[in-house]
């Protein structure tokens, strides 16, 4: 049963919870506290804080699975004081009594935590504290998601960039919400059959090295959205990370991904110039100093996004392309420019959900989703039944073929975004779903057998005392990118190029199958399923707020948490702890977390 806040509440409380598993999201998650009678119960739970830094409490949790992203989940019980008379912090905690099958046997020790004041969730202590004391300092959520995304292109440089593009979803107090699209664009060089052989087969030149780069995004991106929302001086919101440059002490975090791409990074020398000092992966514990992203930055504080795309760090990017044989050049560069989207808005079961619009591929994805799922009631199916995996996945396969078919970017070609939308597309998948037996992809489209699961994007979300919100999603593609750092620069370019589809038909590094409209294309955004996400409840209050790395299973994740909230009655921990199933329509394959 779904409980109601009072709105005799003053103050939301905010709720956090951290996975050590692969994907993460964060979500924000609105009830009432009532005495706790469920497992999620802990006499391990914290007061509130005023100002919680999620990682500070469950950094722990994370360092038992170093080698996979934290999941991190941010919840606001919206309008409810935390009531603390009973028994200590524990009676803050709604829990989701009964809901959390004594048979589950994976972890979920950790509990929902607290605080009245601001929340920040991220996959990196240092970033998350950076979030925190620019809340504590008196900016808003966009302060704080601003100078958190560009500590994270300091301390989580596998994910976090300056290289790199991405989304943001930003819902101000008063229910405004804006969709802001800083993806990386392909080079006005850039050919449809670049990255094909003679023979006409697809090569790794999108994968490895510097044409695999498009045009980076997230300075220009970040900037944009303080210049039109920050509060406090940019100077004060970048001067946080530009500190964690002159030193961090390395994290587990950090030494397992650089072990994983280290062969990679070897192959750039100016990458292991900086990543592997003596040609050795730092300790855990080393002093890591990054002198020439120090300089980077504080040209950034200083001038702005006009040295990134204009100055001094646009001329060190030109000039690595060149020497590498890549094809960005400064006129890229000059003309890059970030762009407001109209959100992504649909309905499911009351509850309003707004999340990215192309050349994200997730919100409409999610909505072609939700649509076709809602015609079940999956609460009275129960959670992880073989009827709701069915129904689920069935939806994910039609979904993901139209997907993979019709979605690319809308500057560059129609896309039919009122079918993904309408009630008639969903009756009409929904019609062709047995609760028999599954449906080969073969019989909706042609099918392959490749698949491979990435997640080398980092998602971190910030909301604030006034009731302002964040969601950010960013990516260099694969870990650390195309493995190449801008000599003198200090940071990594993405491989994105990759995720325009190099042969259409043809499967990528997530074994994605697209189609025509996403080929290579000059100056055009290639398709990402990157899907930062905030849902309001039925009243229109902030509810959740969502988002996860994860490749092609990003939009599965995403929908999974909403969908555990809302249908299976969840609290934050149950939804971010629950298996998940994931269907992309190719490879025909289910694929199961237990």
């Amino acid at each position: 049963m779904r409980t109601r806040c009072s709105r005799s509440c003053r103050r939301p409380t905010m709720f956090s919870s951290t996975r050590s598993s692969v994907p993460h999201a964060s979500t924000w998650f609105r009830r009432c506290s009532r005495n706790p009678n469920s497992s999620s119960s802990s006499t391990r739970r914290k007061p509130p804080s005023p100002w919680f830094s999620e990682s500070e409490m469950l950094l722990p949790h994370r360092i038992r699975s170093a080698s996979t992203l934290a999941l991190a989940v941010l919840v606001l019980h919206g309008g409810c004081q935390p009531d603390t008379s009973r028994g200590g912090a524990g009676s803050a905690f709604l829990e989701a009594g009964g809901t959390f099958p004594a048979e589950w046997t994976f972890a979920a020790d950790a509990a929902p935590v607290t605080a009245t004041e601001g929340m920040v969730a991220t996959t990196d202590e240092y970033a998350t504290r950076v979030g925190i004391e620019i809340l504590a300092a008196g900016g808003n959520a966009v302060d704080a998601a601003v100078a958190t995304g560009l500590a994270l292109a300091v301390v989580n440089p596998e994910a976090g960039n300056l290289g790199g593009g991405g989304f943001m979803m930003i819902r101000l107090a008063d229910g405004t919400v804006y969709a802001q699209d800083h993806r990386e664009k392909a080079p006005l060089a850039a050919t449809r059959d670049m990255y094909l052989d003679a023979d006409g087969n697809v090569t790794d030149r999108s994968v490895v090295g510097h044409l695999a780069a498009g045009v980076p995004g997230s300075v220009h991106g970040l900037w944009e959205a303080h210049r039109r929302f920050g509060s406090l001086p940019w100077a004060e919101v970048v001067q946080p990370a530009i500190d964690l440059a002159g030193g961090f002490e390395v994290t587990v975090r950090l030494v397992s991904t650089l072990e994983a791409a280290q062969n990679g990074i070897r192959g750039f020398e100016a990458s292991a110039a900086v990543f592997l000092p003596g040609d050795q992966v730092p300790a855990v514990g080393d002093t890591f100093s990054q002198p020439d992203l120090a300089q980077v930055l504080t040209r950034l504080r200083d001038q702005g996004p006009d040295d990134f795309y204009r100055g001094e760090t646009a001329a060190l990017i030109a000039a690595e392309m060149e020497r590498g044989g890549g094809i960005i050049t400064l006129e890229d560069l000059d003309r890059y420019t970030s762009v407001w989207r109209e959100p992504a808005s649909f309905d499911y079961r009351g509850y309003t959900v707004h999340s990215m619009p192309p050349p994200s591929s997730g919100g409409l994805t999610m909505a072609a989703i939700a649509n076709i799922v809602e015609r079940w009631d999956l609460g009275a199916m129960g959670w992880n039944t073989p009827e709701t995996i069915h129904v689920m996945a069935e939806s994910f396969r039609r979904a993901y073929a139209d997907r993979n078919e019709y979605l690319a970017d809308p500057d560059f070609v129609e896309l039919p975004v009122e079918q993904f939308l309408s009630d008639d597309y969903a009756d009409s998948r929904a019609a062709t779903i047995s609760l028999e037996r599954a449906t080969p992809s073969a019989e909706v489209a042609p099918g392959i057998d490749a698949f491979l699961d990435e997640s080398h994007t980092t998602h971190y979300s910030v909301v604030d005392g006034a009731g302002n919100a964040v969601a950010v999603t960013t990516s260099v593609n694969s870990w650390y990118g195309g493995k190449v750092v801008v000599g003198g620069a200090g940071f990594f370019l993405n491989n994105t190029m990759d995720d325009f589809a190099a042969k259409p038909g043809t499967p990528n590094q997530f074994g994605l199958v697209q189609g025509e409209r996403n080929a290579v294309g000059p100056g055009k955004r290639m398709l990402s399923a990157m899907s930062p996400t905030i849902v309001e409840d039925p009243d229109g209050n902030l509810f959740l707020i969502t988002g996860t790395p994860g490749g092609a299973t990003i939009i599965t994740t995403v929908l999974q948490s909403i969908f555990n909230v809302i249908d299976h009655g969840m609290n934050v921990v149950e939804a971010v702890h629950a298996p998940r199933v994931h269907h992309q329509h190719l490879p025909d394959l289910v694929f199961f977390e237990y």
